[in-house]
């Protein structure tokens, strides 16, 4: 055997060895890992379905991305982005725009889900079937303008006088268990995960209104959104496009196969009740996404009218630099 054909046996033999670690072409360098940050705003739940699931296929990796998923921080994740403390984070938009005003360098780079999945939940004796219904009620939450501002307006715009709604803070309560020992009426809820957990695993006879069905007296918003850093957005564009390129691929996913989702969630995040889970990925299955309008996508006018409620309720004392505050240019074509 001459030199040449030995040489060139040897050459295949070990690119056939080395095939599990690397390609033979000295252009097929192994991945650098980037170490990513992503604070949530909660507790693990299926807002968050798209970002587990990816996490969990390894496609973070793929993309070169070592993600690790904290806990939101006492300072908030608006202060903890926007420091850099973390690259990315869960927020909302009505968290993001007075954290803003106070200086807070964040933007919003996607929306989890194009519309407000929030209701309003009753206990299903109390009767109530629309907002001018909700007259004389006591409603229990966190406090603040834009609970009282948006459930007066609701009940006034329905023909109702909001001068006898009563407001008391509770906090974080168990809700449906605090309904029914009398502590208030009525409490703002997810229908994709507190109202569900209300009715399926508790068995409870709830009725809600659904906010998304009175745009015509409250606007639509953005709740959840992921966030990152202006600095990470300016210095680093590409690792902002790398995030939401997996991000988007595991929230579409998420809609193809809530099983999935599901088993990824659970697989990451073994403390939650399981079928709760599944019962909430089955749920978000069509809600990520709205027709032809892909995951994540913004649209300015969303955020001009829900800009101009925070201002009517004075939860804003000025208006936002609504132009950097949110962006669409990082997510997939």
């Amino acid at each position: 055997m001459n030199i040449r054909k030995r040489t060139t046996l040897y050459v295949g033999l070990f690119c056939m060895l080395m095939l599990g670690f690397t390609a033979c072409s000295g252009s097929d360098d192994p991945v650098k890992m980037r170490e990513v940050t992503l604070m949530l705003d909660w507790t693990p739940n299926t807002n968050h379905a798209g970002i587990y699931l990816a996490k969990h296929k390894g496609w973070f990796e793929n993309e070169g991305i070592d993600l690790t998923i904290i806990e939101p921080a006492e300072v908030g994740v608006e202060a903890a982005v926007g420091a850099g403390t973390a690259h990315f984070g869960f927020s909302y938009s009505e968290y993001l725009l007075p954290a803003r005003n106070a200086g807070v360098k964040a933007l919003s780079v996607a929306a989890v889900v194009p519309h407000n999945d929030s209701s309003l939940m009753l206990l299903g004796s109390s009767g109530v079937t629309r907002p001018r219904d909700l007259e004389g009620k006591l409603y229990g939450g966190w406090g603040g303008a834009l609970e009282t501002h948006l459930i007066k307006t609701l009940v006034t715009c329905d023909g109702g006088d909001a001068s006898t709604l009563e407001f008391v803070e509770v906090g974080n309560v168990p809700a449906v268990e605090s309904m029914e020992a009398g502590r208030f009426d009525f409490v703002w809820e997810f229908e994709g995960w507190g109202v569900i957990r209300s009715r399926e695993l508790l068995g409870r006879d709830v009725t809600t209104l659904r906010f998304i069905d009175y745009l015509n007296c409250i606007p639509d918003w953005y709740t959840p959104i992921l966030i990152t850093g202006e600095s990470l957005a300016a210095d680093n564009p590409e690792l902002v496009k790398d995030f939401l390129k997996v991000a988007s691929k595991g929230y579409n996913e998420a809609m193809k196969s809530p099983s999935d989702s599901a088993e990824a969630l659970l697989a990451l995040a073994p403390e939650l009740d399981s079928t709760l889970v599944k019962l909430a990925t089955e749920y978000h299955a069509d809600k990520y996404s709205d027709g032809d309008i892909a995951w994540g996508t913004q649209d300015e006018s969303i955020w001009q009218d829900f800009t101009t409620f925070l201002l009517e309720a004075e939860y804003l004392e000025l208006a936002p630099d609504l132009a950097s505050a949110w962006t669409n240019e990082f997510l997939p074509d």
